[in-house]
């Protein structure tokens, strides 16, 4: 009966990646160009291990699919949301992913997604676009009018955005942040500002799924409130996305099969029925079906992931 599962992620190399990870998290790797870090994660090509108890060593995905009590015993195939740090140490190309319908043509969920913005220096993001008019947002990528289409928002640590599928979007330089999405790794890029690679070559884009994936869609920065204990960033029809500051000692009560915690400031500790965890900035773990009520205590600051 494993009431919480720490867990151990993937680094995963990307041209735009860096070092910065291992600055500002306690993480060590010898790579020059980690982007991501698949923190919370059951696809097959990074799962995420389990570090405690009785299922240590096996992964996220294995224990899904074979000890679905842990997760309230849920009619979810595989396991619905996946859990990122990305560090971007140059722009990352212009991309969008596709909702669920057409996300299933490729055996696939689709990719809604959220950020929330860890860095504290002002970085900025591509969200959405500034026409409503998909057909004027078609005739602007035929002829590259990208400054015309591409709406620029500044980002910095609080800020938060809401990004679902079919929103066209992409992470500029600077930016550290956390991300909360479907399972999915579908993604089109739509264009790449032209670089070529050290051979002279363009990176392969995928305009035409890029058109047809596209939405106009109305964009939802927000900004937290640290003087809340426990915030709603987020609710869509896939997952729900809350923030909990903890200053001394906080208690709460499980009210979904299980929750999904990402520790990004901060140390202290977990208490479940008087068994006490260590946690600190950079720790990812589940609190699993048996888990009734939980208290964080220390100085936190935590976002707390659900799939509906």
């Amino acid at each position: 009966m494993e009431k919480v599962l720490f867990l151990k992620g993937e680094f995963v190399e990307k041209i735009w990646g860096g070092e910065r990870l291992k600055n500002d998290f306690p993480y060590q790797f010898e790579s020059e160009n980690i982007g991501e870090y698949w923190a919370i994660s059951a696809m097959e090509d990074f799962p995420s291990k389990i570090l405690n108890g009785k299922y240590r060593g096996e992964n996220l995905g294995f224990l899904y699919k074979n000890h679905k009590e842990l997760f309230g015993n849920g009619n979810k195939k595989k396991f619905p949301l996946l859990i990122k740090l990305i560090d971007a140490n140059d722009d990352l190309s212009i991309q969008v992913h596709p909702d669920d319908d057409m996300a299933k043509k490729e055996n696939s969920y689709g990719k809604s997604e959220c950020w929330y913005i860890l860095n504290e220096d002002e970085a900025s993001i591509i969200y959405g676009l500034k026409t409503d008019d998909k057909n004027k947002a078609l005739k602007m990528i035929d002829n590259k009018k990208w400054e015309d289409l591409l709406n620029v928002e500044k980002s910095i640590k609080g800020d938060f955005f809401k990004v679902p599928a079919g929103m066209v979007h992409a992470i500029k330089k600077g930016s550290l942040i956390l991300e909360i999405q479907q399972a999915s790794d579908l993604t089109y890029r739509l264009y790449d500002y032209d670089r070529v690679d050290k051979n002279g070559n363009k990176r392969d884009l995928h305009l035409e799924k890029s058109k047809e994936a596209m939405k106009c869609l109305d964009t939802e920065k927000t900004h937290e409130n640290l003087e809340e204990k426990s915030e709603l960033l987020y609710e869509n029809e896939y997952f729900t996305v809350k923030k909990i500051n903890v200053k001394g000692k906080d208690s709460f009560d499980r009210k979904d099969p299980y929750l999904l915690e990402s520790i990004i400031n901060g140390e202290g500790q977990l208490i479940v029925d008087d068994e006490k965890y260590p946690i600190k900035k950079g720790d990812f773990f589940i609190l699993t079906n048996y888990v009734k009520n939980y208290t964080f205590q220390g100085d936190l600051e935590i976002v707390e992931s659900v799939s509906k």
